[in-house]
């Protein structure tokens, strides 16, 4: 897998906004870290580029949500469902 989406500020921008709305989701404290980035699959049954959510809060493992889009396209729906088996752990 290439990781794309790091560069720019459009990129930085939509991440930004995107953790925000995680944390508001899942009702997060400030000592956890949200992570957003887009990667894209070298395997063509993959589909493209996909928006990986990862949550890491003290003490427990790393959680992981993807949505199966590019980032500038994730909703905040998109994100709420992706996050769903998160809040509900």
């Amino acid at each position: 897998m290439r990781r794309r989406g790091q560069e720019g500020e459009g990129s930085r921008d939509a991440a930004r906004v995107l953790a925000e709305l995680a944390r508001r989701v899942l009702d997060l404290d400030e000592a956890t870290t949200v992570s957003i980035s887009e990667i894209a699959c070298g395997d063509p049954a993959c589909g493209g580029a996909e928006t990986v959510v990862l949550v890491m809060r003290p003490g427990r493992r790393t959680e992981a949500a993807k949505v199966k889009c590019p980032m500038a396209q994730v909703t905040e729906d998109d994100l709420r469902a992706a996050l769903r088996p998160l809040a509900e752990a």
